[in-house]
Formats: structure tokens, C-alpha cells, sequence
């Protein structure tokens, strides 16, 4: 057996279920938050004024829900066994909600509106790879070398 087959056939380290399972659910929380911040923003610029409050308010709500996120990818990294990266990239998406904050408070539009749509982006690539089957470790059998 060559080394390329051992590394093939050796078994991926499991993501516990429930790290997993709280992650996902925290990541879907936030893509409706964020998508719901895009709603919000195209209500107010149909006309309907009050809508400024409750994007403001949901601005907020996603704020808390990337923090709550951040800790739920390092309790999927550390005691679940899953990689790293989802810690680093929530903290970043936590960082980049904040300016976006700043900037929706201070009418810098030019920013805000752009840096809006990175933000869903990366929350929606973020949840796809969360409920991804190849992130489902469990259930994944080791890929086996062709004889």
C-alpha cells in the first residue's frame, strides 16, 4: 500500500453531533437574520419609513447571533472535533457586521450597501458548507483506493 492509499483510507476525525447540530442551527439563525436585514433595507427604500427601526433592531439581533455563532464554531472546533477556520471566519463576519453597523449609523451607503451584500454572501457560504452532507462526518465512509 502506498502512502496516498493510507491516506485515503484513514478515517476523518468525527465532528460530534452535537457541536455540529448547534452549529448549523446558530448559522441558519443568522443567514435568516442577514436576509431579513436585506428585506428590511429594500422596504425602507420602497417607501415605508419604519422600516429603518426594525432594520436598526435586527441589525442588532444579527450582531448577537455572529457572537453566539463565534462561540458555537469554537465549540465545533475544540471539543467537537470539527476544523478551525468557522471560528475565524464568524469572528471575522462579527467584525465586518460591526462596521457595517457603524456605517449604516453614520449614512456612509457607499459602504454599507456593498459591504451588506459581502456580509450575506459570506453567511450564505458559511451555511451551505454547515449543512453540506460532506460535513457530516458521521455518516461519511473513508474513501477507498481503487484497486
Amino acid at each position: 500500500m502506498t502512502d496516498g492509499e493510507l491516506l485515503m483510507n484513514e478515517e476523518r476525525p468525527q465532528i460530534r453531533r452535537w457541536a455540529r447540530l448547534l452549529f448549523r442551527t446558530v448559522v441558519t439563525c443568522e443567514a435568516v437574520l442577514a436576509l431579513g436585514q436585506a428585506v428590511l433595507a429594500g422596504s425602507l427604500l420602497s417607501g415605508h419609513y419604519g422600516a429603518l427601526d426594525l432594520h436598526a433592531a435586527n441589525a442588532t439581533a444579527t450582531g448577537v447571533t455572529a457572537i453566539v455563532q463565534t462561540i458555537t464554531a469554537v465549540l465545533l472546533w475544540r471539543p467537537g472535533g470539527g476544523p478551525g477556520w468557522p471560528a475565524v471566519a464568524s469572528a471575522s463576519l462579527f467584525a465586518a457586521e460591526g462596521g457595517q453597523i457603524v456605517m449604516g449609523y453614520g449614512r456612509v451607503l457607499a459602504v454599507h450597501v456593498p459591504l451588506g451584500v459581502i456580509i450575506i454572501a459570506c453567511t450564505l457560504l458559511m451555511l451551505v458548507w454547515a449543512w453540506r452532507p460532506a460535513a457530516d462526518s458521521s455518516s461519511a465512509e473513508p474513501v477507498k483506493a481503487a484497486a
